[in-house]
């Protein structure tokens, strides 16, 4: 028994198949990279877990942090950003530097002191409570607080961190919509 050859409809739809996987991989691939060019060196989309920079960042809150000025540039104060959490937990947190390289930090009488100076700070609204003894802050890192001091696990817990896990400065809050708009320091 001869076998017989493939019909011409069936040559045409197989070929027509490849084809459409050829442009589909074509235009995906492309679109592909590019999102992952974009979310490992430009900018990267996050959400605000829990209450600790209220009253200027909410819970549930979407973000958009950008990850290309630092490597222009050293973090400044007043900056909220995004840090890998400590203890190696996967998922970060959204804190606000408020220390930088070579300055002492400390905290009494309600107040956060940069080298012995009451550190004036118009986003909080409430009093920083507690006590910290004077810390300095090494080379390559910053010291952190959240906005709600009472309600924040920050550098007075986990202390300074290092440049390397700063993953990006808040940039652009886009949900919930009636609130667009770029995050200010």
């Amino acid at each position: 028994m001869s076998q017989s050859a493939p019909t011409p409809d069936a040559n045409k739809s197989s070929g027509g198949l490849m084809v459409w996987v050829r442009e589909l991989v074509e235009a995906i691939l492309p679109a592909l990279v590019i999102v992952l060019v974009v979310n490992l060196f430009l900018a990267q989309a996050t959400r605000v877990e829990g209450q600790s920079m209220e009253p200027n960042l909410h819970n549930n809150e979407r973000l958009i942090i950008e990850k290309l000025t630092k490597r222009f540039h050293s973090p400044v104060r007043g900056d909220i950003v995004v840090i890998k959490r400590p203890q190696g937990r996967s998922d970060p947190l959204i804190k606000r530097i408020i220390g930088l390289p070579g300055e002492t930090v400390e905290i009494h009488d309600s107040h956060v002191y940069i080298n012995g100076q009451i550190l004036e700070e118009p986003y909080i609204t409430q009093p920083t409570l507690g006590v910290m003894t004077a810390r300095v802050v090494p080379e390559e890192h910053v010291f952190v607080l959240g906005d709600n001091r009472n309600a924040s696990n920050d550098s007075r817990a986990f202390g300074m961190v290092p440049y390397d896990d700063i993953i990006g400065r808040a940039w652009l809050k886009y949900w919930p919509v009636d609130e667009i708009g770029l995050v200010t320091h």
